[in-house]
């Protein structure tokens, strides 16, 4: 009896616990079902239609179809805090080049970034001073020069040896401010 009592404990605590992020989350429900009603399925099977994959930051101020003029469909989005070419951005390059028609990347920071902005110290501090969280057991990874950083993220990409030797790759700036794109020269 008494583990049938603590199932049911658990049971509540679920419930109250999944009511409580259905709550967190009532505006992307509604805004989902606003969505669903007027969704027309286009028949996209998955691929990036224009060959192209962006890697750029979480920045939400960033509308990576918007600011290529593609739609759905045409681009593969790849994004991480400060646009960094990581093993996992490789890992997802490689599926993306041989199962979904990726032949061109571009690798797209921005202007204004926090990860630019801001130290690796400054952001622990600022972690730790606002939530009390103390984060230095983990990197961030800032950037010091975006163009440095930049640079490198490119010659990753090149460089990987199980990416095709025929992807084109390219970088550009992306101001947060104007819109527009700055290509990199190399």
């Amino acid at each position: 009896a008494a583990t049938s009592l603590h199932r049911l404990d658990r049971r509540a605590d679920y419930d109250g616990q999944m009511a409580a992020d259905k709550d967190a989350f009532a505006d992307v429900l509604a805004g989902n079902a606003s969505y669903a009603n007027s969704f027309v399925d286009a028949g996209l099977s998955g691929v990036a239609g224009q060959g192209l994959a962006i890697i750029t930051c979480i920045d939400s101020r960033i509308n990576p179809l918007a600011a290529v003029g593609m739609k759905a469909g045409d681009v593969k989005i790849i994004r991480n805090a400060g646009a960094h070419v990581t093993d996992d951005v490789l890992r997802t390059l490689v599926l993306a080049t041989y199962l979904l028609n990726v032949n061109r990347v571009l690798v797209m920071p921005h202007t204004d970034c926090r990860m630019a902005n801001n130290s690796e110290a400054e952001i622990h501090a600022n972690i730790m001073d606002r939530h009390g969280v103390d984060t230095r057991s983990m990197e961030f990874n800032t950037i010091d020069d975006q163009a440095k950083v930049l640079e490198i993220g490119l010659t990753r990409i090149e460089s990987f040896p199980l990416l095709p030797d025929d992807l084109q790759v390219a970088g550009a700036l992306y101001d947060v401010h104007t819109g527009r794109l700055e290509m990199f020269a190399r």
